[in-house]
């Protein structure tokens, strides 16, 4: 056989063409299967990033995202709105809102580790304009906005920045007690 022959039965990888098939054939074949690979990695791929967008839209949704149902609440005959507190005594942050003149202001309340109940807008001072408010996991308050992490304790201790903005409030006998002035301080936060 002469070289030409010889070249012209082999197929690119030095192996001997395979009877019926001729060299173009194989090379033709042999670029189409990267082809098809390409393609199922772009389906995979797509498939990838539906699972990814639906997760995303698990964790906000778990997440409270700013969505908690909240409680409404109304000021008593001299001006203040009363908690029970017996309510709010399970350690969970209980959300609250109070209509302000036409502005809901939210709230919430939860009694911390250490015993105390403490109480704050659902807002802060640097993510208020997004209102997303704040959800709670374990004893820390996150906010839905940032991400930052507050502990329990800290509620109406830390001021500024992320921190939950603090809510004056007293105990008088079973009942939380908050102005209903301080809660309408806290329009600026909601408007």
């Amino acid at each position: 056989m002469s070289g030409k022959s010889s070249k012209r039965n082999r197929t690119g990888n030095g192996r001997p063409a395979s009877q019926g098939q001729t060299v173009r054939e194989q090379k033709r074949a042999q670029f189409e299967e990267p082809r098809r690979r390409t393609t199922l990695h772009v389906v995979l791929a797509g498939v990838a990033l539906v699972i990814v967008a639906v997760a995303t839209v698990a964790v906000v949704a778990t997440r409270g995202g700013g969505t908690t149902e909240a409680t409404t609440t109304q000021a008593a005959a001299g001006g203040d709105v009363k908690v029970t507190l017996s309510d709010v005594s399970d350690g969970q942050a209980h959300f609250y809102s109070y209509d302000a003149g036409g502005t809901e202001v939210k709230y919430f309340v939860l009694k911390s580790a250490d015993g105390k109940v403490r109480a704050a807008f659902d807002a802060c001072d640097v993510c208020y304009a997004q209102k997303k408010g704040y959800h709670q996991e374990g004893d820390e308050m996150v906010c839905n906005n940032c991400g930052r992490r507050f502990p329990s304790d800290q509620i109406n201790v830390q001021q500024g920045g992320c921190n939950p903005s603090p809510l004056t409030r007293t105990t008088q006998g079973k009942d939380l007690v908050l102005q209903a002035s301080d809660l309408q301080a806290g329009v600026q936060y909601f408007q």
